[in-house]
């Protein structure tokens, strides 16, 4: 069993797929831990015990957006069977294969990660990976220390120390996401490259990176903007997702403040991603 707690599903009818990603990525700012879309109605998973923390803010997000929500408890076995369902694996260009355990290998010649989830990925998790992944590919990480903020199950970390990056910090606030990142860099055959840190942007202070991939959520990588800046090297590589189109002009303008200026921008099924060059 994967995580010894019961979970509250919020369905939301919505009107069309923008609306359903406008409220997911508002939604993934509270701990909320995935997202699916069936027939006109976004899921969203929480675990009951962090549920009250933040309900009177959730209803008021939804009645600003016009929708209503009903939360329904559903079992723990339920909850498992979800996520391998809504794991697919992640093809990067035929370049690299994200994929678990219960997944078909990937073809020889193809950079491969393995991960065992132990959350799921939410609804846009597969495009920000894909996007950042893809980012790192063509990034030059090799012989570089770079960190990996928000690291989840690791993945990211995983790529950068397969494309030959000489060390990587895997930074994350959740235990559960520090225990997976663990196991997945040891499967990986990486537990010498990448360092699990559990805690938050605060554990990078006095670091220093030529490279940040942080796959986050608009509001915490505005509010971090000054700690990556200034965890970044000169001429250093801040790779981001996490977040819609409409979001970019203020990520741009954000890093901008902080000496790092727009070096490329990527979209996939309406999530994003911005490279941003300090200079």
């Amino acid at each position: 069993m994967l995580h010894n707690m019961n979970y509250i599903a919020l369905n939301i009818a919505f009107s069309d797929d923008e609306q359903a990603e406008i409220l997911t990525a508002e939604l993934a700012d509270y701990p909320f831990e995935s997202f699916e879309t069936d027939a006109g109605t976004l899921k969203a998973y929480i675990p009951q015990e962090r549920l009250a923390d933040c309900k009177t803010e959730v209803d008021a997000l939804l009645a600003r957006y016009g929708v209503q929500g009903r939360y329904i408890a559903i079992e723990t076995q339920n909850w498992n069977a979800l996520w391998e369902r809504n794991f697919p694996p992640v093809d990067v260009e035929g370049r690299l294969l994200i994929r678990a355990p219960f997944h078909a290998p990937a073809p020889q010649g193809t950079l491969e990660v393995v991960v065992m989830p132990k959350m799921s990925f939410g609804t846009g998790h597969h495009a920000t990976t894909w996007l950042v992944s893809r980012a790192v590919l063509d990034l030059h990480v090799a012989g570089r220390r770079g960190l990996d903020m928000g690291s989840g199950t690791g993945v990211l970390s995983i790529v950068a120390a397969k494309c030959g990056a000489a060390h990587i910090d895997a930074v994350d606030i959740d235990d559960w996401a520090y225990a997976n990142c663990r196991e997945n860099i040891r499967a990986n055959g990486v537990a010498h490259a990448v360092t699990p840190i559990l805690g938050d942007v605060r554990r990078i202070a006095g670091q220093r990176y030529g490279f940040i991939l942080a796959n986050i959520n608009r509001n915490i990588l505005t509010a971090d903007m000054p700690a990556y800046a200034a965890a970044l090297e000169p001429g250093g590589d801040l790779v981001m997702s996490g977040f819609l189109e409409q979001d970019v002009p203020a990520i741009v303008a954000c890093a901008a403040r902080q000496g790092m200026a727009l070096a490329a921008t990527a979209e996939k099924e309406g999530w994003m991603m911005v490279h941003v060059r300090k200079g």
